[in-house]
C-alpha cells in the first residue's frame, strides 16, 4: 500500500434502533435544506417578503429535487433496469439520485413556483443557487460517508483506500474535491450578494453557478469511476455529457444578461 493513504472505514450509519437506521447521507441531505431554509430566510426578510412564500418555495423545492434526482438516475444511468422496471423508482431508500436530474428537477419546480407566486424567473434562480451549492457539498460529504462516487487509481499521499467497498489501493476522493469546489462556489455567490446589498446584476449568480459548478464536474469527472457499465470506453462519460449544456448555458447567459453596451 502506498505510504500515506487514507484508509476509509466509515460505517456509513450514525446509530440503528431494530429496522430503522439513520445515516449519515440522510442527514447530510436533509442538513442542506435546512441550512438552505435559514439562508434564504435571511433573504426573504432583507427583501421585505413573507415567510409564508419561502415556506411554499420550500415545498416546490424539496419535491423538485428528489423526483428530479431519482428520475435523472434512472433515466440517464440505468434506463434499461428502470424502464423495465418502473416501480423500482420509487425505492429511493435502496440509493441512486443523479445530480443533473436535480438540477432539471429545481429548474422545472422553480417554473411553476414563479407561474402561481408572479416572481421573475431568474430573480429566483439568481438566490437559489446560493443555497444549491451549499446543499450540493453537504450531498458530497454524504457520498463520502457511504464511500461511494469516489475517483480512479492515485500515489497522492491523500488517496483514499475504500475498505467496505473491499479496495487495496488508494483512490481520488473525488467526493472531497466536488465538495470543496461546491463550498468554495457558495462562498462566492454569498459574497456577491451580501456585498452588492443585493442589488447585483440579474443572471449573475446563476450563470456564474452553472459555470463553475458544473465546469469543475466536468473536469473531476475525468478522474471519476465509471459509474455504470456503459460508460467503459467513452472518451467522456455521462456526468460529463450532461454538465456541459448546463455550461454552456451559464456561458449564454452571461452574455444575454451583460449590461447594455458592454463588449461581449
Amino acid at each position: 500500500m502506498i505510504f500515506g493513504a487514507i484508509n476509509w472505514d466509515m460505517n456509513p450509519e450514525i446509530f440503528r434502533i431494530g429496522n430503522f437506521a439513520v445515516r449519515w447521507y440522510g442527514l447530510l441531505f436533509a442538513s442542506g435544506f435546512f441550512f438552505g431554509y435559514l439562508i434564504f430566510l435571511r433573504f426573504f426578510k432583507k427583501e421585505g417578503l413573507s415567510v409564508e412564500l419561502l415556506d411554499k418555495l420550500t415545498i416546490y423545492m424539496a419535491i423538485g429535487t428528489v423526483i428530479g434526482a431519482r428520475l435523472g438516475h434512472c433515466l440517464f444511468y440505468e434506463p434499461d433496469y428502470y424502464l423495465k422496471n418502473p416501480i423500482e423508482m420509487l425505492k429511493i431508500w435502496q440509493g441512486g439520485l443523479a445530480s443533473h436530474g436535480a438540477a432539471i428537477g429545481i429548474l422545472l419546480a422553480l417554473w411553476l413556483f414563479v407561474r402561481k407566486y408572479k416572481k421573475p424567473f431568474i430573480w429566483i434562480l439568481d438566490r437559489i443557487v446560493v443555497v444549491v451549492a451549499l446543499a450540493g457539498a453537504l450531498i458530497r460529504l454524504g457520498n463520502l460517508m457511504n464511500s461511494e462516487i469516489y475517483g480512479i487509481e492515485t500515489a497522492l499521499p491523500w488517496g483514499f483506500v475504500f475498505v467496505k467497498n473491499l479496495e487495496v489501493v488508494p483512490k481520488h476522493p473525488t467526493q472531497i474535491y466536488e465538495a470543496l469546489t461546491y463550498f468554495l462556489v457558495f462562498a462566492l455567490l454569498l459574497t456577491i450578494y451580501i456585498r452588492s446589498d443585493s442589488k447585483f446584476r440579474s443572471g449573475i449568480l446563476f450563470s456564474w453557478f452553472l459555470i463553475l459548478v458544473f465546469g469543475m464536474r466536468f473536469l473531476i469527472e475525468f478522474i471519476k469511476e465509471d459509474q455504470v457499465g456503459f460508460e467503459a470506453g467513452m472518451q467522456l462519460n455521462m456526468g460529463q455529457w450532461l454538465s456541459i449544456p448546463f455550461v454552456l448555458l451559464g456561458i449564454a447567459l452571461l452574455i444575454w444578461y451583460r449590461p447594455k453596451g458592454a463588449k461581449t
